[in-house]
């Protein structure tokens, strides 16, 4: 049975900065979308395509917190550097993924890539992130990272386009990220007048942002930046495109716990966001210049 959409989304007429590297819209949590109605996912920013030029400065985000709960960071166009208090940096290039589980505490930083900084050009970024269960909120912080080449593919007939698999399952093709709890996320191009299909458990909250183009989901026409929200009458997903597309799919099974969010602390009572910031205070979450 295909799912039904129970309403489609257009980003927001404004976008925000968060620091000064990423010029995000905010999908998740929107007008109409809480928290708890897509969890596990808590937020989704979507830095649109833009072009921030050259420039000796490298911008991004300084120093910040994370503490019971993963930011997933999926790259399209352009490149991030990053660095934790534990110790960890890298890249995520085009095509790349950084799963991390912030867990017990981190400290972290996020800035655009030194070469593609002096050079500028589009950048175009997702940020997720994912609730983590009370079990595991104090699991030790630690990194998935992902590059293009371990993602799970398949590529669709006919020349039809091809899907990334991330986590979780595409038809046969299960992708490379380990969950804590039962999560599928798709990284879907689809050339014109092209198709597939797929399914996603019934019980899971389920979503789609349009990165580019335009499709016809289950019947509904989507454009560009919007997102699809679904109802949980169905496992079937049908997609279409108009115009060449690239599509982020995500869903997964609901955590059923309290939320206390706060900043970069996500816990499940405001006592436990109280511990976080003595705990933040009182330098558990390591040190980072």
């Amino acid at each position: 049975m295909k799912r039904s959409i129970e309403r489609i989304f257009q980003r927001p007429a404004q976008p925000g900065m968060v620091g000064d590297g990423f010029r995000v819209f905010n999908m998740i949590p929107g007008k109409g979308i809480s928290q708890k109605r897509m969890s596990p996912f808590l937020l989704l920013d979507f830095n649109a395509a833009f072009d921030f030029g050259p420039s000796d400065h490298i911008r991004g985000v300084d120093v910040h917190p994370h503490k019971g709960f993963e930011t997933v960071t999926i790259a399209y166009k352009g490149s991030v550097a990053h660095h934790d208090s534990s110790g960890n940096s890298g890249i995520i290039r085009p095509g790349d993924v950084q799963w991390m589980t912030a867990g017990a505490g981190i400290l972290h930083k996020e800035y655009h890539e030194e070469e593609f900084s002096k050079k500028g050009g589009l950048f175009e970024m997702v940020q997720l992130w994912v609730n983590l269960p009370a079990k595991d909120k104090s699991t030790p912080a630690h990194y998935q990272g992902i590059t293009s080449d371990q993602m799970g593919k398949v590529v669709l007939p006919d020349a039809g386009g091809v899907v990334n698999v991330i986590a979780g399952t595409f038809q046969d093709t299960t992708g490379p990220a380990s969950t804590y709890t039962p999560i599928n996320l798709f990284d879907i191009k689809l050339e014109e007048q092209h198709e597939t299909s797929f399914m996603v458990p019934q019980n899971h909250n389920t979503g789609m942002l349009v990165v580019n183009g335009e499709v016809v989901v289950n019947g509904e026409v989507a454009g560009e930046h919007s997102f699809v929200l679904f109802d949980h009458d169905g496992e079937e997903i049908s997609i279409r495109a108009n115009k060449n597309a690239v599509l982020l799919v995500l869903s997964g099974e609901p955590i059923d716990e309290p939320i206390a969010s706060y900043g970069p602390f996500v816990m499940n009572t405001q006592a436990e966001i109280y511990q976080a910031f003595e705990d933040f205070q009182a330098g558990k979450f390591g040190v980072l210049e």
